[in-house]
């Protein structure tokens, strides 16, 4: 539970990144059950761009069942802004989030400033690619993109003080940080206050890091679920039919 305003919030824990085997049902029904039984209500798996709908259909069907929603994802790994900007274009209104891997300070800025962007990713272990600067938080504070951090890493190896200094940047120009496992199998899969109290070794306070599994990645679903929505025109504006929305 936290509390905002005098109101009692309580928190929906959200994964949104979960690597699920797509070649496996079997393996995906069970990591799709593993979270659930962990506490989440909330998972997002990265899928292929050319992932048709009935696939999608499937997963979400499963995810039900679990008593879990399921939001669709895709991991972008353009190597140029030009290229970014085309697979932004061609995929943005097929999925629920996107996430971009920032592998060159060209495509970290890019990425950085197009509200089309919903997460930020970096090299887990070569500090010369992770481009999270002050000059890149700047961008993301005036969109709409959130710092991932993956825990995979610091679940099989020990997190660098790099990622310190990223969250301070990030909470000082108040972009978004969000906390996903970015894992495969189910060993690595750990309960949301656990995955808290794993972001605590980076600096945040532990508001700052439930909201990291909680209320951020909510958002950022809940505002894209909207902009996919047919009545969608531009932020705050939709069309409204006769006989509809009464």
């Amino acid at each position: 539970m936290q509390k905002r305003g005098g109101v009692t919030l309580k928190r929906v824990f959200a994964d949104l990144h979960v690597c699920l085997s797509m070649n496996d049902s079997a393996a995906t029904l069970r990591m799709i059950s593993k979270t659930a039984k962990l506490g989440y209500r909330l998972i997002a798996a990265p899928l292929a761009p050319e992932t048709n709908k009935e696939e999608v259909v499937k997963l979400r069907k499963a995810c039900n069942e679990a008593k879990i929603d399921f939001a669709s994802r895709i991991d972008l790994q353009p190597r140029t802004t030009n290229e970014l900007m085309v697979q932004l274009r061609r995929l943005r209104r097929k999925f629920e989030i996107i996430s971009v891997a920032c592998d060159n300070k060209q495509v970290a800025r890019q990425a950085a400033k197009d509200r089309r962007v919903d997460l930020l990713s970096f090299p887990f272990l070569d500090f010369r690619r992770r481009f999270f600067d002050r000059a890149e938080a700047e961008l993301a504070s005036n969109s709409l993109a959130a710092l991932e951090f993956d825990m995979k890493p610091l679940l099989v190896l020990h997190g660098p003080a790099r990622l310190r200094q990223e969250a301070a940047i990030a909470m000082k120009f108040h972009v978004p940080i969000i906390v996903s496992s970015g894992v495969a199998i189910e060993m690595l899969l750990r309960k949301p206050r656990d995955m808290a109290a794993l972001a605590c070794l980076f600096g945040l306070d532990e508001n700052s890091a439930l909201d990291a599994v909680s209320h951020i990645a909510h958002a950022i679903v809940k505002r894209n679920r909207e902009k996919l929505g047919s009545g969608f025109v531009a932020p705050g504006i939709h069309i409204i039919r006769e006989g509809k929305n009464r």
